[in-house]
C-alpha cells in the first residue's frame, strides 16, 4: 500500500491544499501483532471520504493512508519521539491513557517508522506546496481533522493564535461554516498542529487547522462503541453535503 494519496484537481485548480494526517487506518502487520487491544480511539474517521469532493472543486488533496498509531504526522519530530499521545510521533498510550501495546516497540522500530512512513510523507507535502507557490505565488494549506472530546463546538478553526495564517483566511472560512448554520469558534483549545505552525513558515504558505467535531458528521450512537463508525449513513451524507457548499465558497473565495 502507497503511504500515501494525492489527489490533484478535476477541474480549474485553485490556489489550496487540503491536508488529512490523521484518517489513514492501516497499521502493518508487524506493528499490529503487539497492539494490546485491536480497537483504537481517536482517528479521524472517514475524513478522506467526507472530503473526496474537494478535487471537483480544485483543490489539491494529500492523505495518509496509515493510522496515527504507527506515527503521528502532526507531532514536531522531537524528543521523546515515542511518549505522550498528545507531543510524540510515535504515541504509546492513547489519549485517554491506555498502554497501545503488549510490549513498546524497540528503538530500532522507531526509527525505521520515522524513515518509512513519517519522513516521506512531510517532503512530500513540502515539496507540493513549494510547487504550488510557484505556480500561485501563494497557497492556502487546509489541514482537516476531527474530534470527539475537550470542547462541546461544532467546529474549531485554528491559526496558532493568528501565527500561520492572515485573519482573512480565517474570516473566510469562518463565514463559509457559519452560512450554513455550523457553530464557530477560533483558537479555543485545538490551536492547530506542527502541521499548521511548520508550513506556514514557507513562504507564500498560509495554513490554517479545520476541527470538526465527530457528533456533525458521523452517527451519534455509533460513537460510544469500540469499532470504527460507518461512514455509509444518512447522517454522514447529509453533513457532507452541507461540507460540499462550505467548501465551494472557501473555493471561489481563494480561488485569486
Amino acid at each position: 500500500m502507497d503511504l500515501f494519496t494525492v489527489n490533484t484537481p478535476i477541474s480549474p485548480a485553485v490556489p489550496i491544499v487540503a491536508n488529512i494526517p490523521h484518517s489513514g487506518l492501516n497499521i502493518p502487520a508487524n506493528i499490529a501483532q503487539h497492539l494490546s487491544q485491536a480497537y483504537l480511539p481517536n482517528q479521524d474517521w472517514h475524513l478522506d471520504k467526507l472530503y473526496d469532493f474537494l478535487p471537483q472543486l480544485g483543490v489539491t488533496v494529500m492523505q495518509a493512508n496509515y493510522s496515527r498509531y504507527v506515527v503521528d504526522l502532526n507531532r514536531e519530530l522531537k524528543e521523546p519521539i515515542a511518549g505522550n499521545f498528545w507531543s510524540s510521533v510515535v504515541p504509546l498510550q492513547t489519549a485517554f491513557g491506555q498502554a497501545i501495546y503488549q510490549n513498546n516497540p524497540s528503538i530500532e522500530d522507531i526509527r525505521h517508522r520515522i524513515q518509512k512512513y513519517y519522513l516521506p510523507y512531510h517532503q512530500k507535502l513540502e515539496k507540493l506546496l513549494k510547487e504550488k507557490v510557484q505556480e500561485f505565488g501563494k497557497v492556502y494549506l487546509l489541514d482537516l481533522h476531527s474530534f470527539g472530546g475537550l470542547i462541546d463546538d461544532q467546529i474549531c478553526l485554528g491559526n496558532s493564535n493568528g501565527k500561520s495564517c492572515k485573519e482573512c483566511l480565517m474570516l473566510t472560512v469562518e463565514s463559509s461554516f457559519t452560512a450554513s448554520n455550523y457553530q464557530v469558534v477560533k483558537n479555543k483549545v485545538f490551536t492547530g498542529g506542527y502541521i499548521t505552525r511548520f508550513y506556514s513558515q514557507i513562504s507564500g504558505v498560509e495554513a490554517l487547522q479545520i476541527e470538526v467535531k465527530y457528533h456533525v458528521y458521523l452517527d451519534t450512537k455509533q460513537l460510544d462503541q469500540p469499532q470504527s463508525p460507518d461512514w455509509d449513513v444518512p447522517h454522514f451524507h447529509q453533513a457532507k453535503d452541507k461540507f460540499r457548499d462550505v467548501f465551494a465558497k472557501i473555493s471561489s473565495s481563494l480561488k485569486g
